[in-house]
């Protein structure tokens, strides 16, 4: 990890509303980090137009101009070397990620899903549909995950939750909107952890040490 700011490498595939927060909180000196590279496998992400008007490098990886998914994400791994990452972090990055980005690296990709995992994952199971999941089973509780990425969706291990509780009257958008504005805050609160090297995965536990004395 270099000695000055954390590098971010961004993937998102939509409107990148934490990718929006991050650099908020990093242009507030509240987040020991910078976004360096933001890319996209969607043409027309919001995320992207972010990334321009911060003027932070934006890339779009076409997955119809590589022969696999491997070469897409081969394509992607160029631009965050490129770029110097050291941490990748998923905001709403619809592709599951394959070796070529996973190998390398390990322990330094990050995701964050809009429910309490282990419940409401997986497969298609993202932005409303996690929320229209959690009304129709009657759940009391709900809440948000950051986790580190894994070869299975919504998988890896867990590094912070934090609960939202379910109203009487929500819809699945009332519910959304309440959970993101915790997102946008929980999820720079991972990332300065990471920052700060206070975590430590064993196994499938995360360990989150005690700041250091200044």
């Amino acid at each position: 990890m270099s000695s000055g700011n954390l590098r971010l490498g961004v993937l998102a595939s939509g409107s990148g509303t934490n990718l929006q927060a991050i650099m908020d909180h990093c242009q507030a000196g509240e987040l020991a980090a910078q976004v360096v590279v933001v890319i996209s496998n969607v043409s027309d992400a919001f995320a992207l137009e972010r990334a321009r008007r911060a003027g932070i490098p934006a890339v779009f990886a076409d997955r119809r101009q590589f022969g696999s998914a491997q070469d897409l994400d081969r394509a992607a791994l160029a631009s965050l070397q490129q770029h110097r990452v050291e941490l990748v972090v998923l905001t709403g990055y619809l592709r599951l990620l394959t070796a070529p980005l996973l190998e390398a690296f390990p322990g330094r990709m990050i995701n964050i899903h809009p429910a309490l995992l282990p419940s409401f994952g997986g497969k298609g199971m993202y932005g409303l549909k996690v929320h229209q999941a959690v009304l129709a089973h009657g759940c009391k509780l709900s809440g948000l995950t950051v986790h580190f990425v894994d070869p299975e969706y919504d998988h890896g291990p867990i590094i912070l939750q934090h609960p939202v509780p379910v109203e009487e009257g929500d819809t699945p958008e009332s519910l959304q909107a309440r959970i993101l504005s915790w997102e946008h805050r929980k999820y720079s609160e991972a990332i300065q952890l990471f920052a700060e090297d206070r975590l430590r995965l064993e196994g499938r536990t995360v360990k989150i040490l005690p700041p250091t004395a200044s």
